[in-house]
């Protein structure tokens, strides 16, 4: 059940196993912007917005919400984990300063912002509006024909916002123009109801799931967690820890904490939202690519050069390819790009295959390649970093196990001891997402208590292995993949993205997918979709024979389909729907039945 009414009083499920120092956002940004108010803040299209300036236009959002009537009807303490006391915000935009003022902005009005997903057709968009009882949304006008298709479903949808953009499109009925809106409302600081006169900890963040192996689901957060296990509000002792007053939150990001950011996933993805937060949260710009509506690596490489990116993310292959192939054009060109301040490349939200981070290792000797894994329902987890001065091949796939992270058994009894040999559950305690907003029997299945505590169990299989000295003794985590894209076959388990890594070792492989097709002799099998790379054309033998170095034979696909481009989302994410769709469409061919 969501809440819209005031007066309901219940439990609350607690998310947490300790008692943590806690921090609201929006307090930490007014924080930071009061101690350097000209600093730069944003930064897009040859325009800076000083944090100083963002404060007074986020404030300004706030105070037009408030003057429409947006409230808080129920506290987070009276609620259980998949319930929102708060009214929500859609964010329908691409990047730019206008969507990190909406999530600021909403913050500061206790309003509980959520990303939508920009390439949905009218019925996806319903759903979605419909699911989050979508009170307010602020969206580019290149948008405004599809939610008109379905305003008049959505009773509980009353103010609209609508961003100028190149399209032309005339304000919806009923909707007012952003910098109008930011114009007619007052620059003060947001009066808001809550206990002890400042931003509650406990407030909402929303992140609505992708969708791609089923409904999107809105993931729940305190925004106080979400900010220390994601966004960077962490002493560099790491996430475990936390900090004791907004005072060395402030002091933490007027030092070396402070870098230039720049998120290169689209801001409704978790991943572009989680590292521009980070930036915020340690006193650091937003640098946003100029051509938004698409992945441009040339652009991208600008921006970095211009204004001396340190820290870049993108998200997998998809992102880096086209970005590594850039590099290594310029370079032979005798036009290469400076990059020589970008210290960290971040993956995250999609692995970066080995072949892909040797060649990034080798563009750049000075940076280090990380690669992170992730939930909307835990947060960040477990990282892998790959440098050119260690000497070593890059290797995905494995990462070491850090404090509060776990490997469940599958039975989920409790957590599996190194070296044992079965495969469990990746899992996290510590601060986690309260639930899924209105399904309680999801939140329960992915939240178990075991042994009173909590974890977060999204659903990857993996295998906790026996350390190495090269790990200083720690556990090694080795993530074999999501357990909804497992493909049985034979009675066998195989993991599509175990398929796709192996696949993506051959050079001619340009981008993979692996999905399921129905077959009567293994119930099902494997299916490889493949993008070769532009002027080659490996066979199958020979892209099974690279393969087969990597998996066991049984796991290499029956059939090799080849596609122009395979498709994913704008975030990098891989379309198993798609993918499942191009597989059962292709006619069995038993040419590989002896795997």
């Amino acid at each position: 059940m969501v809440l819209v009414a005031a007066g309901w009083v219940g439990r609350r499920d607690d998310a947490r196993l300790t008692v943590m120092s806690d921090f609201n956002s929006a307090a930490v940004h007014e924080a930071i912007a009061a101690a350097d108010p000209d600093a730069p803040c944003i930064i897009w299209r040859g325009k800076t917005w000083t944090w100083g300036e963002t404060t007074d236009r986020t404030r300004r959002l706030a105070n037009y919400l408030l003057s429409r009537g947006v409230q808080v009807p129920v506290e987070r303490e009276y609620l259980d984990g998949h319930e929102s006391g708060q009214d929500h915000l859609g964010i329908y935009l691409l990047n730019g300063n206008e969507y990190l003022e909406c999530m600021l902005g909403a913050y500061k009005a206790r309003v509980a912002p959520f990303n939508v997903n920009y390439r949905y057709v009218a019925e996806e968009l319903l759903y979605l509006l419909t699911d989050s009882h979508c009170r307010a949304i602020v969206y580019h006008a290149r948008f405004a024909p599809t939610l008109a298709e379905i305003r008049s479903n959505l009773p509980n949808l009353q103010i609209l916002i609508q961003v100028a953009d190149d399209s032309g499109n005339a304000l919806l009925p009923g909707a007012v123009d952003y910098e109008d809106a930011l114009a007619s409302a007052s620059p003060g600081r947001p009066e808001v109801q809550v206990m002890g006169g400042d931003w509650a900890p406990d407030d909402l963040y929303i992140l609505y799931t992708g969708g791609t192996t089923g409904m999107p689901k809105g993931v729940m957060w305190r925004q106080t967690d979400i900010a220390n296990v994601a966004m960077g509000m962490h002493p560099a002792t790491g996430p475990h820890t936390s900090f004791d007053t907004i005072e060395e939150i402030v002091a933490n990001a007027s030092g070396s904490a402070r870098l230039v950011i720049l998120p290169a996933a689209p801001f409704m993805h978790g991943a572009g939202q989680w590292i521009a937060f980070r930036s915020w949260h340690t006193g650091g710009p937003v640098v946003i690519q100029n051509v938004v509506d698409r992945l441009d690596p040339a652009d991208l490489l600008q921006r970095c050069e211009e204004h001396g990116v340190q820290f870049l993310q993108i998200v997998g292959d998809a992102f880096g390819r086209p970005l590594i192939d850039e590099i290594e054009g310029a370079a032979a060109a005798g036009t290469p790009y400076d990059l020589s301040k970008l210290t960290f490349v971040l993956s995250g939200g999609a692995a970066l295959s080995a072949p892909l981070k040797n060649r990034l290792m080798d563009a750049l000797p000075h940076a280090l390649i990380l690669d992170g894994v992730g939930s909307s329902e835990a947060g960040g987890q477990i990282g892998q970093v790959s440098t050119k001065a260690s000497g070593q091949q890059a290797t995905t796939g494995t990462f070491i196990c850090t404090p509060g992270n776990y490997v469940l058994a599958e039975d989920l009894s409790g957590p599996l001891e190194p070296g044992h040999e079965g495969i469990g559950w990746l899992a996290k305690a510590g601060r986690l997402a309260l639930g899924y907003l209105g399904d309680a029997e999801k939140t329960h299945r992915t939240f178990p208590t075991v042994a009173g505590v909590r974890y977060s169990v999204p659903g990857d299989r993996a295998r906790l292995l026996q350390g190495t000295e090269a790990s200083m003794g720690g556990a090694i985590i080795e993530l074999h993949g999501r357990d909804s894209v497992t493909i049985n076959s034979g009675g066998e388990k195989i993991f599509a993205e175990e398929v796709e890594a192996a696949l993506m070792h051959h050079p001619d492989v340009y981008d993979v997918t692996v999905a399921p097709r129905p077959s009567e002799r293994w119930g099902n099998e494997v299916v490889a979709i493949v993008q070769v790379s532009m002027g080659s054309d490996p066979s199958d033998d020979d892209l099974l024979g690279v393969a087969g170095q990597h998996i066991a034979r049984y796991k290499l696909p029956k059939s090799i389909i080849r596609v122009p481009k395979i498709q994913r989302s704008p975030s990098g994410k891989a379309d198993y729907r798609w993918a499942k769709d191009i597989a059962g469409s292709t006619p069995t061919a038993d040419t590989q039945s002896d795997h």
